[in-house]
């Protein structure tokens, strides 16, 4: 079989630090054992890199992730995910059994549409002063309704007892809930599964505190 020089090509994440979506691809890539490069891309110096026109050609939506990857350009950290699943070995994202892979898709895109989007960077600026109380609000919200959904599906992780897409999804999101003052003690499913989480190397390599483009004051 024939491999193409694309696919030998390590992939480029072009990511910022403390992007949840950045994130998520990163911890993936661990979890897959999967080498890659890292272009850091400043959501804040200069008005925000993500919108000068040679990002826009990476990403015409001017958000991160952007992925290059076997030759293409993939946006949206759950593509990014799903198309490593089903091209690379290793560690199994999404469960075989077709029932955990529905909750597994579903916790995901609640975490990833239903309330990561309305507390991205993008939407606070518009928000000014007001920006702490509205992530704040949409976070508890969304958490209120995902702690019995995780408290019926989760073993020792999000579903049953491996690390899938729904935890990559979680561990970012509880970091941006306490960035944003959520007393996650409210949640003791969500805090413990984070907790566990948090313990496993992929994440803990992959975390905003020490990654190329991290600040100097939070480094770790």
């Amino acid at each position: 079989m024939r491999l193409s020089l694309s696919c030998l090509t390590k992939p480029i994440i072009h990511g910022y630090f403390r992007s949840s979506c950045s994130w998520r691809v990163r911890i993936a890539f661990a979890l897959k054992g999967i080498a890659f490069d890292q272009v850091p891309v400043n959501l804040i110096k200069d008005g925000g890199q993500q919108f000068t026109e040679q990002y826009k050609g990476l990403n015409p939506m001017q958000q991160v992730p952007a992925v290059q990857i076997d030759g293409i350009m993939l946006s949206q950290s759950l593509a990014v995910i799903q198309y490593i699943e089903e091209t690379r070995t290793g560690h199994r994202l999404l469960p075989a059994d077709p029932k955990k892979r529905a909750q597994v898709r579903m916790i995901s895109d609640f975490i990833a549409s239903g309330i990561q989007p309305v507390q991205n960077l993008y939407v606070l600026q518009k928000m000014g002063a007001e920006k702490v109380q509205w992530a704040h609000h949409f976070i508890q919200r969304g958490f209120e309704a995902l702690e019995p959904i995780l408290k019926e599906t989760a073993g020792k992780y999000c579903v049953g007892d491996e690390i899938s897409m729904a935890d990559i999804c979680l561990v970012p999101q509880v970091y941006n809930a306490e960035r944003f003052k959520v007393d996650v003690d409210q949640f003791p499913t969500i805090k413990r599964l984070n907790q566990t989480l948090l313990k496993v190397d992929a994440f803990k390599e992959s975390h905003p505190s020490c990654q190329l483009d991290t600040p100097a004051e939070i480094c770790t």
